[in-house]
C-alpha cells in the first residue's frame, strides 16, 4: 500500500483506542493516513494521540478559529484513495446514509468522491436495531463496503455481535481492496485515442469525428490499475 491515501475516520465508540494501533499497522504498510474524527471521538481518543502518530493535523473541527485558513489537511482527506471508517457507530452510520453533515466525519463523507468501507462497532442490540439494518442496507447500495463486526464480549459486558471486526482482517481488507486494482502492474499499454486524418492528396484527407473520450477513460483506468501508459492522441 506505499504512498496510497487513505482517509482513516474515527466515530465515538469505546472502540476509537483500536484506531490507534490500527492507524500504526497502515502506516507501517507505507499508506499515508488522514485522520478524520467526530465531533465526540475526542472524549475517546484526543485528537494530540493521532496527531503525534500520523505527524499530520487531524480533522475533527468544522469550525476552527485558530487554523481556518490551513485547508490542506481537509484536501488531503477528500483526495484520499480510500475512506476508511472505523469505528463506525450507530450515529455515524445513520449520518451517513441519510446525508447528514454536522461534522467533520460525516462533511468529509458527503464531499468523498472516492471508494468507502466501514467497520461497524455498537452494542449488539444497537448492531440488530432495524433502523441501523436499514441504514446499512442504504449504504450498501450505494457502493459501501463493510467489515463485518464480530462475535464476542462487548464494553456493555454482554456477548453478541458488535465487536469491531480483528485489526489484521480490516488491514487485509484495505490491501485487498487495493490490490484487485493493480492487476495491470508491469504492462507496458499503448492506448490511441482521438481522430485521424488520413490524407489523399497536399489538400484532402479522411478523418473521423471521434472524440478520444473512451480512450482517455482506458488510458486513465489503465493507469490506476498499475500499468505504465503510453498514450497518442489525435488528431494525428
Amino acid at each position: 500500500m506505499k504512498n496510497k491515501k487513505i482517509a482513516l475516520a474515527v466515530s465515538a465508540g469505546i472502540a476509537a483506542y483500536k484506531a490507534v494501533e490500527l492507524l500504526r499497522m497502515l502506516m507501517k504498510e507505507e499508506a499515508e493516513v488522514q485522520i478524520v474524527m467526530s465531533a465526540n471521538a475526542g472524549e475517546f481518543v484526543t485528537p494530540l494521540t493521532f496527531e503525534v502518530l500520523s505527524r499530520k493535523p487531524v480533522y475533527h473541527q468544522l469550525f476552527n478559529l485558530e487554523n481556518s485558513a490551513d485547508m490542506k489537511h481537509i484536501r488531503v482527506a477528500e483526495n484520499a484513495d480510500l475512506m476508511l471508517v472505523a469505528p463506525a457507530t450507530a450515529s455515524t452510520l445513520g449520518k451517513m446514509a441519510n446525508g447528514l453533515a454536522d461534522d467533520a466525519l460525516s462533511n468529509l463523507y458527503l464531499a468523498f468522491k472516492g471508494p468507502v468501507m466501514i467497520a461497524p462497532a455498537m452494542n449488539e442490540g444497537m448492531w440488530r436495531n432495524l433502523a441501523v439494518k436499514e441504514n446499512i442496507e442504504k449504504l450498501k447500495s450505494r457502493g459501501v463496503k463493510f467489515i463485518e463486526p464480530e462475535d464476542g464480549e462487548l464494553a456493555c459486558k454482554t456477548t453478541g455481535p458488535g465487536r469491531l471486526a480483528n485489526l489484521d482482517t480490516i488491514l487485509e481488507r484495505v490491501k485487498s481492496h487495493f490490490k484487485q486494482f493493480h492487476d495491470l502492474q508491469g504492462l507496458r499499454i499503448l492506448v490511441t485515442a482521438g481522430p485521424t486524418h488520413e490524407p489523399l492528396d497536399p489538400v484532402r484527407y479522411i478523418s473521423n469525428p471521434s472524440s478520444g473520450k473512451m480512450g482517455y477513460a482506458l488510458a486513465e483506468q489503465a493507469k490506476a490499475r498499475g500499468a505504465e501508459v503510453v498514450l497518442i492522441s489525435g488528431p494525428t
